[in-house]
């Protein structure tokens, strides 16, 4: 809607393959730096890209620029593959160390093994509520720009409302 001249169905792939493509570079940075450095980074760039989106889009007047537009887009859905790789190996890391911590010297391999598996249990609960939190991203972020367009003619309210997500996260 904010381009009326261009075609959305010839670009809207974009996102979701620059997303999954990303998302394995998102856990294998986890692994070398942290997860919770590449989440935090990941969400201060997220909100600059969302920035970036409302710089490139039409405005009092002016035509906006669909090419800086849609790259800004494209970043940030490369940004949320990386967030998402990062958090989803975060996870795991987070159960795992928290039980092993909780083990002495004086435990033996039994325990460990026990204190591996309800690791594993934990992690799988918690991955599938973010994995279902996630999913309400797609019913959520449509109905948060139809909302703002409603409410205001621009998606801009939206867009400040995604930066201090982004922030706040």
């Amino acid at each position: 809607s904010q381009f009326p001249n261009v075609n959305p169905l010839a670009y809207a792939w974009l996102g979701p393959l620059v997303g999954a493509l990303t998302r394995p570079v998102g856990g294998w940075l986890a692994d070398k730096t942290g997860g919770a450095r590449v989440t935090f980074w990941t969400f201060i760039l997220m909100a600059a890209a969302v920035w970036g989106v409302m710089q490139f889009m039409p405005h009092a007047g002016s035509g906006g620029n669909f090419r800086g537009f849609l790259a800004m887009f494209v970043l940030l859905f490369a940004l949320s593959g990386l967030g998402n790789g990062s958090t989803f190996r975060m996870i795991p890391v987070i159960f795992l160390t928290e039980r092993m911590q909780a083990l002495t010297p004086q435990h033996g391999e039994g325990a460990r093994s026990a204190a591996i598996a309800e690791a594993a249990k934990e992690s799988a609960a918690a991955l599938g509520f973010a994995g279902a939190i996630g999913a309400y991203g797609g019913f959520f972020i449509p109905k948060s720009f139809g909302s703002s367009i409603a409410a205001t003619g621009s998606a801009d309210l939206a867009l400040w409302c995604f930066i201090a997500f982004y922030l706040s996260c």
